[in-house]
C-alpha cells in the first residue's frame, strides 16, 4: 500500500511517503534531502535517538529515507517525526542549505554503485580490527601451544579451587551447553521473528548453526585429546580443539549483544561490556574446570570471532542493498 501523506501534513508538507507496504518499514522523500549531507548525517543522528526506530538510512544522492521501526508504530507517525525533525533543522539553519556541488540526477545505474562502493568500504573499515584481533589470538594460540605454558596455566588455575568457585563454575559453563544455549538460540529467534525483523533473524540462524557446524568440523580437524591433569566434575565429549564453548559463546552471544546495540544505540558501551564479561567468563569456566587447554579457548575465540564478523558484514551488505533501492 502506498500512502500519501499529503492530506496528513498539508500541501507544503516535507515528507511524502514512497513505500509503507511492509509491516515495520517505510521509505520517505524528504524535501531538502537531495544532495545535502549535512541534513542527511542531521536526520539519521535524530532518528537514531527515537525509540522504537531499529535503523534509519537517509540518501543524499536520492532524497529518499529508509526507516525500520517497531511494528506497533504507524507509518503516519514516522511521517510526523520526520516532519518535526526536518523543522527543526529548518530552525536551527535558518533554511535547508543548498547543495554547494552542481546539480546533479544520479542514473539507476550510478546510485547503487555508489552505495555498494560505501558499504564495500565501510565493511573493510570493519574487518581489518576483526584481522587485527584474529592474528593476535592465533599468535597467542601458538606460543602457549609451543612453549609449554597450557600446562602452566592450568595447574594455576587449579589452585584457585574451592567448593563454592565450582558451582559457580559449572553454573557459568552450562551458558553454553547444549540444552542451555538451544533454549536460548530458540528464545531470541523467535523474539526475532514475532518483531519482524527478518534479516537479523536469518543472520542469527546462520550464525548459530554455521558457529556450531563449524566447530565440529575444527575438532574433527585436529583431533586434540582433553587436558587430563585433574578428574573433571562434569562430563565432557569429543576432542578438545578448538573450545566448542569459547566458540559457540562469542557466536551466539556476541550476534544477540550486536542486535541489542543496534536497538539500543543509547546502552551500546553497556550491552558491549556485559557480552564481553559473559563471553570471557564462559571461556575462563572451562578452563577452571580442567577440561580445555589454554589455547583450545584462544583458538575457539579467534575461529568464532572470524564467523561473527562474516555473518554481520553479511547482514550489513544487505541492509545496504535494500537502502540502496529507496
Amino acid at each position: 500500500m502506498n500512502t500519501d501523506f499529503g492530506s496528513l501534513l498539508g500541501e507544503s508538507s516535507l515528507i511524502r511517503a514512497v513505500h509503507t507496504s511492509i509491516q515495520g518499514r517505510a521509505r520517505y522523500k524528504v524535501k531538502g534531502l537531495h544532495n545535502s549531507l549535512t541534513l542527511k548525517k542531521y536526520l539519521e543522528l535524530r532518528l537514531s535517538q527515537q525509540e522504537g526506530i531499529f535503523q534509519a538510512n537517509a540518501n543524499h544522492l536520492t532524497g529518499n529515507v529508509l526507516v525500520l521501526f517497531q511494528p506497533d508504530f504507524s507509518p503516519n507517525a514516522i511521517a510526523w517525526m520526520l516532519q518535526n525533525i526536518v523543522l527543526d533543522y529548518k530552525r536551527t539553519n535558518k533554511q535547508l542549505p543548498p547543495s554547494t556541488a552542481p546539480e546533479f540526477i544520479p542514473s539507476k545505474s550510478i546510485t547503487p554503485f555508489v552505495q555498494s562502493n560505501a558499504a564495500i568500504n565501510q565493511s573493510r573499515s570493519q574487518i581489518i580490527p576483526v584481522a587485527a584481533a584474529f592474528s593476535a589470538l592465533s599468535l597467542g594460540t601458538a606460543i602457549l601451544n609451543s612453549n609449554g605454558l597450557d600446562t602452566r596455566i592450568l595447574l594455576a588455575i587449579q589452585k584457585l579451587h574451592t567448593p563454592l568457585l565450582d558451582k559457580i563454575m559449572v553454573g557459568i559453563t552450562s551458558l553454553a551447553e547444549p540444552p542451555l544455549l538451544l533454549l536460548t538460540c530458540v528464545t531470541w529467534e523467535a523474539i526475532l521473528l514475532h518483531r519482524r525483523r527478518y534479516l537479523q533473524a536469518t543472520t542469527f540462524g546462520m550464525a548459530a548453526v554455521g558457529g556450531i557446524s563449524l566447530n565440529f568440523l575444527l575438532k574433527e580437524l585436529f583431533v586434540r585429546a582433553r587436558p587430563a591433569l585433574w578428574d573433571y566434575i562434569i562430563n565432557v565429549n569429543h576432542y578438545s580443539f578448538p573450545s566448542g564453548h569459547a566458540m559457540v559463546s562469542i557466536v551466539v552471544y556476541g550476534c544477540i549483544g550486536y542486535s541489542l546495540s543496534q536497538e539500543f544505540p543509547q546502552w551500546r558501551s553497556q550491552i558491549f561490556t556485559l557480552t564481553v564479561i559473559l563471553i570471557l567468563a564462559i571461556g575462563f569456566s572451562r578452563l577452571y574446570l580442567g577440561v580445555h587447554w589454554p589455547s583450545d579457548v584462544i583458538a575457539g575465540y579467534a575461529a568464532g570471532l572470524v564467523w561473527l564478523t562474516v555473518c554481520i558484514v553479511y547482514e550489513y551488505l544487505l541492509t545496504q542493498k535494500a537502502t540502496a533501492e529507496c
